[in-house]
C-alpha cells in the first residue's frame, strides 16, 4: 500500500513510546497485580498483536505478571487510512477460538487506535459471551472522537486531531520503527496544496 500523500508529521518517535508503553504496562499490572482470575490478552489485529506482545512482556519482565494467554482478533471496519471498508465492523473468527475457556478470566483487549469505538464494542461484545469475569481495554492512542460508549481503561496518549487528521500508528513488525505519526492529507507542503 502506497503512502497516502500530504504533511506527515512525527508526534511520538521510539524512545518516546517506549516511556508510553512503560506507563502502559506499569498501570495495567498494578490494575490486575491483585486480580485472583486468569488473565488473557487479546490483540486486536493488525497492529494491536504486536503491542499487546510488548505490553505482556513488559507485564511479566518488569512488573511479574504471570505468563498470560495471548490470542488475537481480526476486526474490519475502516483500511489504515481511514477508508470505510465495511459498513459493519466484521470480526473473523477462528475456530480455534471456539473451544477457548474463558469464563472467569480477566480479557485485557488492546488495540492501536481507538476511533469511532465499533472496532471495540464489537469485540467487547463478542468476548462478552464466554463470561468472562471482567473485560479491560488497552489504547495506545485516542483520538477523542468515540461515537459510542466505549472507552480505554489505560490509554497510552490521546490525540485530538482535525477530523480529516490521520493518526498513523507504525508497529513493527507491520512498519520498520515503532512511531506515531499524524497526516494531514489537504496541508500545504512548501507552499502549495498536496498533490490529491
Amino acid at each position: 500500500m502506497t503512502a497516502p500523500p500530504g504533511v506527515r508529521t512525527c508526534l511520538y518517535d521510539t524512545p518516546q513510546l517506549g516511556a508510553v508503553m512503560n506507563t502502559m504496562a506499569r498501570q495495567l499490572a498494578s490494575g490486575l497485580a491483585g486480580s485472583c482470575t486468569p488473565v488473557a490478552v487479546i490483540g486486536v489485529l493488525r497492529r494491536g498483536a504486536p503491542l499487546a506482545d510488548r505490553l505482556t512482556a513488559l507485564m511479566v519482565q518488569r512488573h511479574g505478571l504471570a505468563i498470560p494467554l495471548r490470542l488475537d482478533l481480526s476486526v474490519k471496519r475502516y483500511a489504515d487510512d481511514l477508508t470505510l471498508l465495511y459498513p459493519e465492523t466484521r470480526l473473523t473468527e477462528e475456530p480455534r477460538h471456539a473451544d477457548l475457556a474463558l469464563a472467569g478470566h480477566t480479557l485485557l483487549v488492546v488495540d492501536d487506535v481507538l476511533y469511532t469505538g465499533h472496532s471495540l464494542l464489537r469485540v467487547v461484545e463478542y468476548l462478552a459471551r464466554w463470561q468472562p469475569a471482567q473485560i479491560r481495554c488497552a489504547v495506545l492512542v485516542d483520538r477523542g472522537v468515540a461515537r459510542l460508549p466505549v472507552h480505554a481503561d489505560v490509554l497510552g496518549v490521546r490525540l485530538d486531531v482535525a477530523p480529516s487528521d490521520i493518526i498513523e500508528c507504525n508497529v513493527p513488525p507491520y512498519e520498520p520503527t515503532f512511531k506515531v505519526d499524524v497526516l494531514q492529507p489537504h496541508a500545504l507542503r512548501d507552499g502549495a496544496p498536496a498533490p490529491p
